[in-house]
């Protein structure tokens, strides 16, 4: 699990994909507690910078990791623009067999 969890290419398992989301809201909501600790609040111009800075390699993942769902879904990257795809993402099951992303990663064929 979490195999090149910055590439975007292949494709995970729904699971992996939940693990994500939760990390990913985790993540987000520790840097925000940590920057409202220690008083850098949303009207400082220094404080929203740190806090961009530290959720662009946060969100770079978790939109990696949304694409190899897609990919697992046997669909292009770019679906995870459409709203509320997300959760067609999290519930929908894999396309059975090899794609022309990759193996399936459940391993059925």
């Amino acid at each position: 699990m979490f195999k090149n969890t910055f590439s975007y290419k292949g494709r995970i398992r729904r699971t992996e994909y939940a693990l994500s989301i939760i990390i990913y809201y985790g993540a987000t909501f520790i840097i925000g507690f940590i920057l409202g600790y220690l008083g850098i609040t949303d009207g400082a111009t220094y404080g929203l910078g740190v806090l961009y800075l530290s959720i662009i390699p946060v969100m770079y993942w978790a939109i990696v990791q949304a694409i190899k769902r897609a990919h697992d879904r046997s669909a292009s990257g770019w679906w995870i623009l459409v709203p509320f795809y997300g959760l067609w993402l999290l519930f929908g099951d894999s396309v059975v067999g090899e794609n022309e992303y990759g193996a399936n990663p459940k391993g059925i064929n």
